[in-house]
């Protein structure tokens, strides 16, 4: 049973034919199985979970199901607020914190029937410093980060279903390593309210999942206008999942020039995954990236940088000495940005996302890697977040889809990347993409 994604799960659940409680106890079976090779949770609510799961079995024998995820397990990264539940941050006891109320996210969880496991590891607030997990095809490798714990978690099959965050390239990042679907939407689709800030301006709620289907199904969910975050946008959400019923072969933006910026190897595969596209159907078209382009890297670290420092002002000025290295050091640059610096930034960021979002908007999906090579030997890096910061930055949607596996077993992966408030045809676009590369490998634990 923990080998079943969400949605096929949700659905034997309505049917009757899975109860959420054996649900439930398979995956955590199955977290004693492998988390003492993987290390992905930092609180597991067995318990509370098994207690859950007893209510929605109740509740679904009545035919009463409280939403799309009825008895669904879930688990969250932990800079996500539980009610009642420690947010650690991934950092010293000093930044841990009690919330009273759950994130928005959470709390639309909760509303569609999900059954919360607990808490999965951080990079330490969120950023470059790695944290203790592994990855679950090679322990020896890196799972990515900053949302570690959920990449290895969903692929490593405790849980169908986590959420994570992206600033950077923390969501896409490690799906790509540890060979699951990592999804963000536009910025502002999801609201961020109760989930650790590290800049407001580029903060996203992502999921991870090993099918399309299941994303569409969660945003579905999460989409919509919150009061509680000012960035949130009041742009209506679509109807996901009927815009994957019968998807076309898709028009896909090429972006060659990024491609080529892989590793020969990674080149090599995808131009192989390309083939294999056009051959199901796909109609593929070499694109050039604006003029601007590159200066959403540029501007996207320094308004990253700024709003870091902004976001841990409080906390840095009491425990300085204490941070990590890599969160210090972009703080520390933070700080010496002026305000006409910083501004001039964001003009520049917004004005090259603009260039870039109009090349979005003449494809079905664009095309680029999701990481320049597989997750790299060791865990005092989280890998390079390069060929997905530029997206972020632009606050584009975004999805990583796994390809297969490298001659040393480790995970491939591509991204496609859609335009702003395009969720729906970046996902119809990847569930067909999905299907024709029919990837379907998991770990060997």
């Amino acid at each position: 049973m923990h080998e079943l994604g969400a949605s096929e799960a949700a659905r034997r659940i309505r049917a009757g034919a899975l109860s959420p409680s054996n649900l439930v106890a398979s995956c955590l079976k199955r977290v004693e199985a492998v988390e003492p090779t993987v290390g992905a949770w930092v609180r597991l609510d067995r318990d509370a979970a098994a207690r859950v799961a007893v209510q929605r079995d109740i509740e679904a024998r009545e035919g009463r199901f409280m939403g799309p995820l009825h008895g669904v397990p879930v688990a969250l990264k932990d800079i996500f607020d539980a009610a009642g539940v420690p947010t650690t941050s991934g950092a010293p006891a000093w930044a841990t914190r009690t919330p009273t109320l759950d994130a928005t996210s959470v709390a639309r969880l909760r509303g569609a029937g999900a059954v919360p496991m607990g808490k999965l590891t951080t990079t330490p607030f969120a950023f470059l410093d790695p944290s203790v997990t592994r990855n679950p095809w090679n322990p020896e490798h890196t799972p990515g980060g900053s949302s570690s714990g959920p990449a290895a978690a969903v692929a490593a099959r405790m849980v169908p279903l986590a959420l994570g965050s992206q600033t950077v390239g923390s969501v896409l990042r490690p799906a790509a390593y540890c060979g699951v679907v990592g999804f963000k939407p536009t910025h502002g689709r999801i609201s961020v309210a109760g989930v650790l800030a590290l800049a407001a301006s580029l903060d996203h709620v992502g999921v991870f999942a090993r099918r399309v289907e299941d994303c569409a199904l969660v945003l579905s969910l999460l989409a919509g206008a919150d009061p509680a975050d000012p960035h949130s946008s009041p742009v209506p959400p679509d109807d996901y999942l009927t815009a994957l019923a019968a998807p076309v072969p898709p028009r896909v933006g090429v972006l060659a020039s990024l491609v080529a910026r892989a590793t020969p190897e990674m080149a090599k595969h995808l131009e192989a995954i390309l083939r294999g596209l056009e051959g199901a159907g796909a109609r593929l078209v070499d694109v050039e990236l604006p003029g601007s382009f590159p200066s959403l890297r540029e501007a996207g670290e320094t308004v990253l940088a700024v709003e870091a420092a902004h976001a841990h002002a409080g906390l840095y000025a009491a425990h300085a000495a204490e941070y990590p290295p890599r969160i210090k050091e972009l703080i520390e640059r933070g700080r010496a940005v002026s305000a006409p610096q910083y501004l001039a930034a964001q003009d520049a960021r917004r004005s090259a996302a603009d260039g870039l979002n109009a090349v979005a908007r003449r494809h079905d999906v664009l095309l680029a890697p999701t990481i320049g090579a597989p997750a790299p030997r060791g865990l005092a890096s989280t890998g390079d977040p390069g060929f997905c910061a530029p997206f972020t930055f632009a606050g584009l949607p975004t999805i990583s889809l796994p390809t297969g596996v490298d001659p040393s077993g480790l995970p491939l992966a591509v991204q496609l990347i859609g335009a702003s408030w395009g969720e729906s045809r970046l996902l119809a676009a990847s569930a067909w993409c999905e299907r024709a590369i029919g990837f379907d490998a998991a770990p060997p634990l």
